[in-house]
């Protein structure tokens, strides 16, 4: 819970401080109704869910008959961890070999958070092996190598501008010939626009299964927090052309943008596995929604 409250702070500080003063009244006026309005939606809560949130919070108010502001505040909070699901664990166990492909743009923390999320799986005692499909930049392969090291996961690799189908390829190959459990695969960063980099993407996906039919057993778009609404059209884009099972949230601890969470899980319906709460090997936290709400509101 600690985590969560200081990784927050912006988040609660800005807008979600700003909603309790708007709910410090003695009266809930229409004033009231338009301000909380604004202020999830300055909170990247998104138009959508915000006026779904709204429409529950005013059926409620007359249905309950409330008159306190306090009482809506604790009907929000309510309402806002009614739109979060609880995550199911990663599905990597019960087969010999499970593959995870990692995605999403540039920037968002994809390499950082696959070295954090190997981290996570050799403590708790499982053989990981990584794949550098990230072949359009040199430092990119370097820098998962250098995290394969510290964390002691091995690392597939090729040349700077190889064929990422083809180190994939290479990588599952190996992993399963070697009796690795999990192989984690990183690929280079593109915008969702980009028709011909997310052909590239389906290809790399398409390539997995030559070797393991059902492969990849999971398909997670790394998020980055900072970047609010833009991180849902992100997803909708990859959800579009690879299937994604799940998202991972980075930079939640240096934005005001906090918001976008409740988008993400309204909106695509995509389980939130963990988030990023600071620069540290151990700040990527399995996602838990009520520690997650309570941080929102929490002084």
């Amino acid at each position: 819970m600690t985590d969560y409250k200081k990784g927050m702070e912006k988040t609660r500080g800005s807008f979600f401080g700003r909603l309790r003063q708007a709910l410090g009244g003695s009266k809930v006026t229409d004033e009231t109704w338009d301000e909380m309005e604004t202020l999830l939606v300055q909170a990247d809560v998104g138009m959508a869910t915000t006026t779904l949130l709204m429409d529950r919070l005013r059926e409620r108010y007359r249905r309950e008959g409330m008159t306190r502001p306090d009482q809506v505040q604790i009907a929000l909070k309510q309402e806002l961890r009614r739109l979060l699901r609880q995550p199911t664990p990663l599905n990597v166990a019960g087969r010999p070999l499970s593959v995870v492909l990692i995605v999403g743009v540039n920037g968002s923390g994809k390499t950082t958070t696959i070295a954090k999320l190997a981290l996570r799986m050799v403590r708790n005692g499982r053989k990981v092996m990584l794949a550098a499909g990230d072949t359009f930049r040199a430092a990119a392969i370097e820098q998962l190598q250098l995290w394969g090291e510290r964390v002691g996961a091995p690392v597939v690799a090729g040349k700077p501008n190889a064929d990422p189908g083809a180190i994939v390829y290479d990588a599952v190959t190996a992993a399963k010939a070697r009796n690795h459990e999990i192989l984690l695969v990183d690929t280079a960063g593109r915008l969702q626009t980009k028709y011909n980099l997310m052909e590239e993407l389906r290809k790399i996906k398409g390539v997995m299964s030559k070797v393991i039919p059902d492969a990849p057993h999971e398909v997670l778009i790394v998020l980055d927090g900072t970047t609010g609404q833009n991180a849902l059209s992100q997803a909708k884009g990859f959800s579009e052309a690879v299937q994604l099972t799940g998202a991972i949230v980075t930079k939640l601890d240096g934005t005001a943008k906090g918001g976008m969470v409740f988008a993400i899980q309204n909106e695509l319906g995509l389980p939130i596995h963990y988030v990023g709460l600071g620069e540290k090997m151990d700040d990527l936290i399995l996602f838990d929604p009520d520690a997650f709400v309570d941080s929102l509101f929490d002084d």
